[in-house]
């Protein structure tokens, strides 16, 4: 199988490329800048690498045209989260996780849909619980996983048609450097143990991605077995 994906230089996205190239499948890894691109290639050296900014979606465009034959999925992992009361969270802030969390992952679909319709993929979205419940200082945040939610129901229903899936994981509190930022933002001391490990996590996309073409997972939420 063929695969794109964001987030690979750490937490889940980076468990999962890892479970992905150990199994033998063809990685295409977006990187923010040539240097990310150099750590990425040295930690994946069979993967292929493609430098684009998600901060800067207008990096993306063209995209497509530097990736060969049909993409099995396209997995979009990359997020970034800054907490803060409506009252503080300055303009920066709520432009930031936007583009990165919302308007990235759309046009990067835009670009990859050609592939996806050739192999009949699948595309998949690691939003947060945060896109289904919004909490006091998570409006930025949530806004941006809402509209992801929204982003994925309405590709759903229009590439039916093409034969490409779309899945929706709604993961709560994964064990990650973010959720160790997020703790940080929080004021509150960080223990990994309480929380979803990466790899756990990893294994629902992977059983997303590999069901068989006669069935589809729309959504799913995953939380803390505790």
């Amino acid at each position: 199988m063929k695969h794109v994906l964001t987030g690979a230089g750490s937490g889940i996205g980076h468990a999962l490329a890892r479970r992905l190239t150990d199994r033998g499948d063809e990685l295409v890894l977006l990187a923010r800048s040539q240097a990310r691109g150099a750590e990425l290639g040295r930690t994946f050296p069979q993967a292929q690498v493609l430098v684009a900014d998600l901060t800067d979606p207008g990096t993306l465009n063209g995209l497509g045209r530097l990736v060969d034959g049909g993409v099995d999925t396209l997995l979009h992992v990359a997020g970034v989260v800054d907490l803060g009361p409506v009252s503080s969270l300055r303009l920066a802030q709520w432009e930031e996780q936007l583009t990165v969390n919302l308007t990235a992952p759309a046009v990067l679909t835009r670009e990859l849909l050609p592939h996806l319709r050739a192999a009949r993929g699948t595309v998949v979205f690691v939003n947060s619980s945060a896109g289904l419940t919004a909490n006091a200082e998570w409006s930025a945040y949530a806004a941006s996983k809402f509209g992801l939610r929204a982003l994925a129901d309405a590709l759903r229903a229009e590439e039916h048609e093409h034969g490409v899936r779309v899945s929706t994981v709604y993961p709560s509190r994964t064990a990650t450097p973010m959720q160790e930022r997020v703790h940080e933002q929080e004021g509150r001391d960080y223990d990994a143990s309480q929380w979803i490990s990466a790899d756990t996590l990893v294994e629902t996309i992977v059983h997303v991605i590999d069901l068989p073409a006669d069935a589809t997972i729309p959504d799913v939420t995953v939380r803390p077995g505790t």
